[in-house]
């Protein structure tokens, strides 16, 4: 039985597996590592410290969906909609620019639940805290290495995490590199940001009344959700949660400082938009410096 092996247990790394299995079947083993303690990369749902509060989504806040993005790939969305997966957006989102007639769909259990759901679907065997240092070819065979373990061999590996960590493996991937595909590799340039979510006692009600807000008037922040809110999960009984993004030039700007040092001025920028903020019971600030990319990668 051939073995393959994901790195990176994000969207792409996720759906990846899901559909290698489908074509498949029982003829593969599956494989999926990631460095991180847990699945959904940039997709990821952060819980809140303790149960009062609903969890937030520090990544991906929405799916948006061209119309013609939507056909061509309508057996996917048509699977996350039935099983519940998705749903659409229809709370306020102000500052939205709709572009395309695109579609938006939210997450009720957060952007996380999408990885999860196609992990599930892959029956990979799935490990964490698993960090790729190294492929090296062996025949038709690869053993890749790692910060910590002993190196293990597979007939194939797909690389789902982001282009500069891919182009920093030791081992022989560069090499087998076309200069043409390099230098296309070398060219793509990611967007960095920082965010915040805010959890709350059960007793909060926010003041405003919309679901998110893109902010344009503010050189920290732009874009804010009420998240439960945005998913309709306001329930009684636990706190909301919001989350805030920083602007693309703020994160540049600010990208080599710890995140502790940069929450501060975030939360400070937000008081200064939302004054009659409540007081927060837990607050976790994340640094995506890899955010979204600019320039499309070679294929």
């Amino acid at each position: 039985m051939s073995r393959v092996l994901i790195v990176g247990a994000g969207l792409t790394g996720s759906l990846c597996a899901c559909l290698l299995r489908r074509e498949f079947q029982n003829k593969v083993q599956i494989v999926v590592w990631d460095k991180a303690r847990g699945s959904g990369g940039r997709m990821s749902t952060s819980r809140p410290p303790d149960s009062w509060s609903h969890s937030a989504d520090l990544g991906a806040q929405y799916i948006s969906a061209t119309p013609a993005y939507a056909e061509s790939h309508h057996s996917l969305y048509s699977e996350l909609l039935s099983s519940g997966v998705l749903q659409p957006l229809d709370g306020l989102v102000e500052g939205l620019q709709q572009k395309d007639y695109s579609t938006n769909y939210m997450t009720p259990l957060g952007m996380g639940s999408v990885v999860k759901h196609f992990l599930s679907e892959s029956g990979a065997d799935l490990l964490f805290e698993h960090h790729v240092t190294g492929l090296y070819r062996h025949g038709a065979s690869w053993e890749v290495q790692r910060k910590q373990g002993s190196s293990e061999t597979f007939d194939a590996v797909v690389l789902t995490m982001p282009v500069p960590q891919i182009l920093q493996l030791q081992g022989d991937v560069g090499d087998m590199l076309s200069v043409h595909q390099r230098q296309q590799l070398d060219g793509v340039v990611y967007s960095s940001r920082f965010a915040v979510a805010l959890f709350f006692p059960p007793d909060v009600v926010f003041s405003f009344s919309w679901a998110a807000r893109y902010v344009s008037d503010n050189f920290c922040i732009r874009y804010i959700a009420a998240d439960s809110r945005k998913r309709n999960a306001d329930a009684p009984g636990r706190g909301p949660s919001l989350v805030v993004h920083t602007s693309v030039p703020f994160g540049l700007q600010h990208l080599e400082w710890d995140k502790d040092d940069v929450q501060p001025i975030i939360l400070q920028e937000l008081h200064k938009l939302l004054p009659d903020l409540p007081q927060p019971i837990s607050i976790k600030c994340q640094k995506w410096r890899y955010s979204q990319h600019h320039v499309t990668t070679c294929t």
